[in-house]
């Protein structure tokens, strides 16, 4: 079967399925009722000056900032605190069960728990959002020029609109989770990162056009673009397989083995959201304090992209929120528990604790092949677009960046080839990463439905499968 005539019996089982068409267009609603957030703008903004006023922030950690709200901040919409807020309130809530007794138990008691601990990440969000709009609203109260409202009236009405902007935000990725199909959260980023396909199609064809170097360096960018893709693919599909054998089963089924999966990459593209958004923090701040704030310059000085200072903190970020995550989602007690419970066992190994110490040293090491491929996808495409300011590091730094950049042939190293931040690592993977995953839960779903005797699918019965006709009787 060809990939065309695949796609077209995809598409067709899809609107032969009610419960997973009606799942897709509450999904495609709800990206559609946020994306209309972003040309609902406060009220009192001049937004030429806004403009200009972004164009001088060019190069800092504001493109982090712009991509978790979807292109919204720039405008200053409804939306434009995106979905930051919650992501950071997940960051403490999740760090906060580690440390807190009561929030462990909580934790551990399934979908009660889960349910109370989700109230919390509600909470803490609304008040993260109070305190960033504020910080926003007396940024732009003191821009001149740009606010055409009274401070009265303008810093109540933009804390009131974007707080309300915030948690409807995490209302509208609530719903998709539970009503729709996928992660609602990380399909709002990945809406916010599609809707630019079209100026990035502006900006290569403008660059093919221009010269011939020009055009080569577009070629070589999308020759790169395509590889990062195939790896993404590829390592996000990869597994380290464990065998499992069940000793209740070996008379039944001498021949028979199964396997227990773990992925490479078992964090998903989490670690990137989380590390993100922590820099993002502590950037917000800077971005809109006082120009003669001497801590404010630091910090736009150091975090910025290509900074070395930066590009580390954020691989470290990425690398801890790696064995973090992994560490709340997979433990290894509990799945040593549940194989000996079931009578299965790992061949050559005592259930328990030797079971739970072998699969933490295999989920150690993937955990680290995993979090060194999220790093380099990230870096990369950065480095790429805006090199690497080696300028910066201590004692060789000077004269390490007047070596490169005299070089013709090197010096994109330490200046990259001017591209915007469209093509930052974290946007391409956090899009096919977003894109496979969807895509998953939609063939579990078809799946499911296919197997499921009351949609008219395959009835199991003992050792029996046969397929139930319906006949209209």
């Amino acid at each position: 079967m060809s990939i065309i005539e695949s796609i077209k019996q995809k598409i067709i089982s899809i609107l032969q399925s009610k419960d997973v068409k009606g799942r897709l267009l509450f999904t495609l609603s709800m990206i559609l009722l946020y994306r209309l957030g972003s040309h609902i703008r406060v009220p009192g903004i001049d937004q030429d000056k806004l403009r200009q006023l972004w164009q001088s922030l060019q190069g800092s950690l504001i493109g982090v900032l712009d991509l978790f709200s979807g292109g919204n901040l720039k405008v200053i919409s409804v939306f434009a605190l995106g979905i930051t807020p919650y992501i950071t309130s997940s960051i403490v809530i999740q760090l906060l069960t580690v440390v807190i007794p009561s929030l462990k138990r909580l934790q551990e008691e399934g979908e009660v728990g889960r349910r109370k601990i989700n109230q919390y990440t509600r909470y803490l969000t609304i008040c993260l959002s109070i305190f960033q709009s504020t910080a926003i609203t007396f940024w732009m109260q003191s821009q001149p020029g740009l606010v055409n409202l009274t401070p009265s009236l303008f810093v109540p009405l933009s804390v009131i609109t974007l707080t309300t902007g915030t948690a409807l935000v995490m209302w509208v990725g609530e719903q998709i989770t539970e009503r729709g199909v996928g992660n609602g959260i990380s399909l709002l980023i990945f809406a916010g990162i599609i809707v630019r396909f079209p100026s990035i199609l502006v900006q290569l064809s403008s660059n093919i056009g221009n010269d011939p170097l020009s055009a080569l360096e577009t070629v070589l960018l999308l020759v790169l673009l395509l590889a990062l893709t195939a790896a993404i693919v590829f390592v996000e599909k990869a597994y380290r397989p464990v065998v499992i054998e069940h000793a209740r089963r070996r008379s039944e089924f001498p021949d028979s083995k199964s396997y227990l999966p773990l992925k490479i990459n078992m964090s998903g593209v989490i670690p990137v959201i989380f590390a993100s958004s922590l820099l993002a923090f502590p950037i917000t701040i800077a971005q809109f304090a006082s120009a003669n704030d001497s801590l404010a310059e630091s910090l736009t000085r150091f975090l910025r992209p290509s900074h070395p200072l930066y590009e580390l903190i954020f691989t470290a970020g990425i690398i801890f929120f790696s064995f973090f995550y992994v560490s709340v989602i997979f433990d290894v007690h509990e799945v040593s528990n549940n194989l000996r419970k079931y009578g299965s066992y790992i061949p050559g190994l005592r259930p328990g604790k030797s079971t739970a110490e072998y699969l933490d040293f295999v989920v150690t090491r993937i955990t680290v092949v995993g979090a060194l491929y999220l790093s380099i996808i990230c870096f990369v495409p950065q480095f790429v677009a805006n090199g690497l300011d080696v300028g910066e590091i201590p004692i060789i730094g000077e004269w390490l960046y007047s070596s490169l950049s005299s070089n013709p042939a090197l010096s994109w190293m330490v200046k990259g080839f001017g591209y915007t931040f469209y093509f930052g690592g974290t946007s391409l993977l956090i899009a096919v990463t977003v894109s496979m995953d969807t895509a998953q839960q939609v063939e579990a779903r078809l799946l499911t439905k296919k197997y499921d005797p009351a949609g008219g699918g395959v009835k199991v019965r003992g050792r029996r499968i046969r397929q139930e006709v319906s006949d209209g009787a």
